[in-house]
């Protein structure tokens, strides 16, 4: 009888195991549960903490059905209608009133046909030349003269400046009331000191100089007008070495401004042509004759294949 009732109560005791792990409130309780209407669990419990990449990780995306679709419309490609298009496109060039064309982005940029046939060259300095100081006044340095140089296989550049600013503002006041043909009198600019060359850049694509004309003093129309810059020079001074031998120093310059020759003239006309010339390229074409080795004679300098000029020097032989 004991016997049966130690069972009995055993039987009692483990009931719960028999009992939906689910339907429980405290599945982790050691002892009996009480019977009761309990929530569910839900069937996926996540671990990790939830971030909008787990979320997204269980939706599934489908392809939106209300998505519009551009119906494509049927082109034309007969014989017939490509007629008909040129034909259209030749009525609205006769119609279109040439004074009122300019481009879309680049409206009143045009070469500067005054200054195009001068060669631009732009030089900096390390230091400000002229021995005075920075916060000093030096109207004589936009008239300064660079005289190139060479002594035992060295290139560089001599450096002169007139006397006096007296000087200096009656040269640049005597230039501007010059007309062509013209004679002047002399202004003598005197050695400063020699310059040394540190970098040279042989294409300078994004620099120009660039004038803005409102149309009031010259006979072209307003607008802004660029010329290109050649080449663009860095320069530091040069240490001075008594030891030096200059094949032809010179101590004082006297410059003064005289008629061009006609062979000048002529170089002048050509390179001006560029701009004032619209058969230019045409007439380039046809004058540029090349060899069996693709060697092409420009302005008197074998150009390479690869545009190289052949001869001694170089690129310092070619700015001296």
């Amino acid at each position: 009888m004991s016997l049966r009732k130690s069972k009995l109560d055993l039987l009692v005791r483990d009931r719960f195991l028999l009992s939906d792990p689910s339907a429980s409130t405290a599945p982790y309780s050691n002892g009996p549960t009480t019977s009761g209407p309990s929530t569910p669990l839900p069937p996926h419990v996540p671990w990790l903490r939830k971030t909008e990449y787990l979320s997204r990780e269980g939706v599934q995306r489908t392809p939106s059905s209300q998505d519009p679709k551009q119906v494509l419309q049927p082109i034309d490609v007969s014989h017939e209608a490509q007629l008909r298009n040129i034909e259209s496109g030749f009525a609205a060039c006769t119609s279109l009133d040439l004074a009122t064309l300019s481009h879309p982005n680049k409206t009143g940029v045009l070469p500067d046909a005054d200054i195009w046939a001068n060669a631009y060259d732009l030089f900096r300095f390390s230091e400000r030349p002229g021995e005075r100081p920075v916060d000093t006044e030096d109207p004589r340095l936009d008239c300064a003269i660079l005289r190139p140089m060479e002594s035992d296989g060295d290139h560089f550049l001599a450096y002169y400046l007139t006397r006096d600013d007296a000087d200096a503002l009656a040269f640049k006041e005597e230039r501007l009331a010059l007309k062509r043909g013209d004679e002047n009198g002399t202004t003598a600019f005197h050695f400063v000191r020699d310059y040394e060359t540190v970098k040279i850049e042989q294409e300078v694509p994004n620099e120009f100089l660039l004038v803005l004309d409102n149309g009031d003093t010259s006979e072209r129309g307003p607008g802004a007008y660029y010329k290109n810059i050649e080449r663009k020079m860095t320069l530091k001074k040069k240490r001075m070495n008594q030891s030096d031998t200059y094949a032809d120093k010179w101590q004082v310059v006297h410059i003064s401004h005289v008629p061009m020759s006609s062979e000048e003239i002529e170089e002048r006309n050509e390179a001006l042509s560029e701009v004032v010339d619209p058969l230019y390229l045409f007439s380039r074409d046809a004058e540029g004759e090349a060899d069996a080795d693709g060697e092409v004679d420009v302005g008197g300098i074998e150009m390479g294949a690869e545009g190289g000029a052949e001869g001694d020097g170089g690129i310092m032989a070619e700015i001296f």
